[in-house]
Parts: C-alpha cells; sequence; structure tokens
C-alpha cells in the first residue's frame, strides 16, 4: 500500500504539472492527462499520433464531480447504479460552463466519461482537483495494452511515468453509450450489450459507424502489425494460429485464447495474445472462428478491424 501511495503522489505531482502518466483500468491501460488543461490534452493526441478529430474518454470517480462538467439524466443513473464503476462508457451532454478542454471534444457539446473499477486508478483520482482524459495508452491503431510492460513497448522512454496496476481484468475497451436522446450503442465493447438493454428495458443494437468521431472506430485499428486471417478452419505452417478453446493435438504454433470457449475469458486474453505473436516474430496470424454472442461480438468486431489492410 505505501509503494501505491507513492506512486499515486508520483504520477499526481507530473499530471498537475500538465504531463502525461499511463494508468491502469479494468480495461486496458489509459494515457492519462488533465482533461481540463489544453496544454497537457494536446500532449495524448502527440504521443498517440492520434487525429484531434477523435474525441477522449474521461474518467471521473464520483458522480458528483461528474456533475461539474455534464448533464445527468435518468437513463444514465439507472445504468450507473448497476455497472459503475465498471467497463461502460456514456456519451452525455456537456455543460456550456464546464471546464473541460475542447481539445477533448473536437468542438462538440456532448462529452464520453466513465468511471473505472482499477483502485489504484480510483484512487489517484481522488487525490486530483481534475478528471482525467484517457485513451488507450498505445499508439493509434495498434494493439492496446493490457499491463504496464505493454505501454512501455507502446512507449518505450518516451512517457514520464506508468502507474502499475497490474494486469487488466476485463482486457477490452469499455462499452460506449450515447444517452444524449435515444439510447444508441456506439462501440461493442467489455459490457454486453444485452446486460444494458435489460435495465433500460428496451432493445439496443449496434451498427458499424464508419467514423473516428467515437473512439476506436476507424477501419483499421487494433492491429499487432501483422497479417490476419479470420474464421479459418486449418491453418498454414508459417501462421500462428488463434484458438477459442484448447484441442487435444500439440502444435506449437497454437494460441489459446480460452480453455473451454469461454468468451469473457477468451476476451480478457485477446490483446495478451496477440501481442504474444508478434513478440515471438510470426509474420501471419490465422483465427478460428469465435462465437457472435455477448463479448464474442467484442472481439470478433476487435479482429475484424485488425485484419483490414
Amino acid at each position: 500500500m505505501k509503494k501505491d501511495l507513492s506512486n499515486i503522489k508520483k504520477a499526481k505531482y507530473l499530471l498537475d504539472n500538465n504531463h502525461c502518466v499511463a494508468i491502469p483500468t479494468e480495461t486496458v491501460y489509459g494515457l492519462a492527462a488533465n482533461a481540463y488543461s489544453d496544454k497537457a490534452t494536446s500532449k495524448i493526441f502527440k504521443l498517440k499520433k492520434r487525429p484531434k478529430s477523435n474525441p477522449l474518454i474521461v474518467h471521473y470517480s464520483r458522480v458528483q464531480d461528474l456533475r461539474k462538467d455534464c448533464e445527468i439524466n435518468s437513463n444514465f443513473q439507472k445504468l450507473y447504479s448497476k455497472f459503475c464503476p465498471g467497463p461502460l462508457t456514456f456519451v452525455l451532454k456537456l455543460k456550456k460552463e464546464s471546464k473541460i478542454s475542447k481539445n477533448v471534444t473536437n468542438m462538440k457539446n456532448t462529452l464520453a466519461v466513465r468511471f473505472p473499477k482499477n483502485l489504484v486508478t480510483r484512487n489517484l483520482l481522488s487525490y486530483l482537483k481534475y478528471p482525467l482524459a484517457a485513451p488507450s495508452a498505445n499508439i493509434y491503431t495498434q494493439l492496446s495494452p493490457v499491463s504496464k510492460k505493454d505501454v512501455k513497448e507502446e512507449f518505450g522512454n518516451k512517457l514520464k511515468f506508468i502507474l502499475d496496476g497490474g494486469n487488466s481484468k476485463v482486457g477490452l475497451e469499455s462499452t460506449i453509450i450515447n444517452l444524449v436522446n435515444k439510447p444508441r450503442v456506439l462501440r461493442l465493447g467489455g459490457l454486453d450489450i444485452k446486460k444494458i438493454s435489460k435495465v433500460l428495458k428496451r432493445k439496443l443494437n449496434y451498427k458499424t459507424i464508419k467514423s473516428t468521431k467515437v473512439p476506436g472506430q476507424s477501419k483499421f485499428h487494433y492491429s499487432p502489425g501483422i497479417p490476419i486471417r479470420l474464421n479459418v478452419k486449418k491453418h498454414y505452417l508459417d501462421e500462428a494460429f488463434v484458438l477459442i478453446q484448447k484441442r487435444k493435438k500439440f502444435d506449437k504454433n497454437y494460441f489459446y485464447l480460452s480453455k473451454n470457449k469461454n468468451l469473457k475469458e477468451a476476451g480478457k486474453n485477446l490483446y495478451k495474445t496477440l501481442r504474444n505473436i508478434k513478440r515471438l516474430k510470426f509474420k501471419k496470424i490465422a483465427v478460428e472462428k469465435i462465437p457472435n454472442i455477448g463479448i464474442g461480438q467484442t472481439i470478433n468486431d476487435r479482429l475484424k478491424r485488425a485484419s483490414k489492410r
């Protein structure tokens, strides 16, 4: 605990001075900066090589802090009470008096917000007088990081500090839902949309958005930088073969997302597995068919984007 507190204070000092810091969340590691600061948030885009048209998700620890920046409605309250803190991001109407940097919103009147579950980051937020803008801590279009080691691989010495909070428990980015008007899912993520539908008592569908106006929605994204073939029954000899469950036959090219077709476990292991394949210098990847239900939909979304050339 003393080590955590020391690291939190170091992160706070850097953030207070408009630097970027990598932070752990239950979804993936984030590249964080003071969401009220133009200077700090501009560094996020520069480090990530991210288009400035692509808005950022802002992280809070308490609803009372969010009220300073956004208008809260009944749908938000229902979902917050059920799923937060957790892997759900809300798009809400931004208040005119909000101090949120225009860099964060791409000059729009809405804001994407979330309440991370990782205790180290929640403790950090409790020490700060501002929320944290924090997209995934990776170079734009590349694999999201789920550990301190992953972040180090992405940025090397370009990043002043990585706040270690262990491996990400969910391993996939948050689900994004727009609550400004009629609820609409903008991105599949670590929370199954059927669970959201149940709370709101309305059917929610997801349609692919061909836009960079929502995080993670560019056509080519989440890529290990290696060609990927999807829905494959057999792999070629020079391919890493990603499988949804263990097989009796041993093959050094086999990489398992789960032991027994557990989609939640598969989601947690997806980025870790793809990054491991990259470390092992494979030039090609084949992936067997993933069931397109629940978190399987999110896994397929990520793999489809990663496979685009």
